[in-house]
């Protein structure tokens, strides 16, 4: 028998004015990429800071782009880090590239720029070619130091912000302080379009290759061959390009989600803060990495497993047994069969760092419109499992 679900995992904030702005697009006439999409972008990009983003429909497309804009394919690599979803790497699997992958910090689940240094150092260096920082759980990576690295090594910096909109650091905006930035519309991201993403840069020329590749190759915009005076049929293919536009009606559910992305933040920061306040008292809990400019995303706890007389998987399935809808982020690609049969030398061992972190996280629901009934009963959840657990 299914266990009921007091507490989904996530549930997306979808109202009126949402449903409003994909019936107007769907009673248009026009369903594929277009005036929608040009004005989301327009309106992402400025509220980020950047002179271009690109409406795509997935991270991973966008990923691709940005990949194959800095010139990865046969011979190159991408430096990213072991704890992401798998679609950060094998973007660069999809352009014949090697993955060369970087440990996590000791306290954090960011990239350390230290293990970067170690590869731009060595005798891989000479074939890479990105950077690719991954902001888990809208916590920013150390981006002074990855910066520094690409600019003395003539690396480009893709960020993966598939978790990280709307971080704000000194720097300016996750997604605005490397060469590109690729952000994540996901059903369960900080806002959503159901499916796709944003392709960001300040770079014209990284926007002219990726908006060339974004559709087939074309050197003309659907959205221009339609309603331009020039013939629909005249244009030419430029290029071996990808098929990564996104379509109005999932433009148009963006925009709204857009105009409330700062209300979304505001309602998760006051469910981090009751959580923090709780999990601070418990002894076997350590609260989630955080620094300025933390969207929030996602709340994972990390277990002090020495207090505790179970592994984190029993933990877990405890809090899913008591109705909770949690998840992990993530499992760290070594344990994956692909890349272990790829590489192998990437093992566990090899990665200290991130399969600490992966042994004893959890992530728990946290989404704008969780009640406070809802916020209280995960934290509930948490103390009592805890309690029946403690060594």
């Amino acid at each position: 028998m299914a266990q009921e679900i007091k507490v989904p995992f996530f549930k997306a904030s979808i109202g009126k004015e949402e449903e409003d702005a994909v019936l107007r697009v769907m009673r248009s006439g026009w369903l594929t990429t277009g005036k929608e999409a040009l004005t989301f972008e327009k309106e992402f990009a400025q509220k980020i800071n950047v002179p271009h983003a690109l409406c795509v429909n997935s991270n991973t497309s966008g990923m691709i782009l940005a990949m194959e804009a800095c010139g990865v394919g046969p011979g190159t690599a991408v430096i990213t880090t072991p704890y992401t979803f798998v679609s950060t790497a094998t973007s660069a699997r999809h352009l014949n590239a090697d993955v060369y992958f970087a440990d996590v910090e000791e306290d954090s689940y960011s990239i350390s720029p230290e293990s970067i240094k170690k590869i731009l150092e060595g005798p891989k260096g000479k074939n890479v070619k990105a950077i690719v920082p991954v902001h888990i759980a809208g916590n920013v990576c150390n981006m002074k130091e990855i910066m520094e690295l690409a600019r003395r090594f003539n690396v480009k910096v893709i960020e993966d912000c598939a978790h990280s909109f709307p971080s704000l650091t000194d720097m300016g905006y996750a997604g605005a302080i490397g060469d590109i930035g690729v952000f994540s519309f996901y059903a369960t991201k900080t806002i959503t379009t159901a499916e796709g993403g944003m392709v960001t840069t300040k770079d014209p020329e990284l926007a002219k290759r990726m908006t060339v590749m974004r559709l087939h190759g074309m050197d003309r915009t659907t959205w221009d061959r339609y309603t331009s005076p020039r013939a629909s049929w005249e244009y030419d293919i430029i290029a071996p390009g990808f098929k990564c536009n996104l379509p109005d009606m999932l433009a148009a559910l963006g925009r709204v989600q857009l105009e409330r992305a700062d209300e979304f933040y505001q309602k998760r920061v006051r469910h981090v803060e009751k959580f923090n306040e709780a999990f601070s008292k418990l002894d076997f809990v350590e609260l989630p990495p955080d620094s300025k400019g933390n969207a929030w995303h996602l709340y994972l706890i990390r277990l002090n497993l020495e207090k505790l007389d179970c592994d984190r998987n029993t933990f877990a399935k405890e809090l899913q047994e008591m109705g909770l809808g949690i998840s992990m982020h993530f499992i760290p690609l070594f344990h994956f069969t692909y890349w272990k049969k790829l590489y192998p030398d990437f093992t566990p061992e090899n990665f200290p760092n991130a399969q600490k972190q992966y042994s004893r996280t959890i992530t728990l629901p946290l989404w704008p419109d969780m009640t406070e009934d809802m916020v209280s009963y995960v934290i509930e959840c948490v103390q009592k499992a805890g309690r029946e657990h403690h060594a």
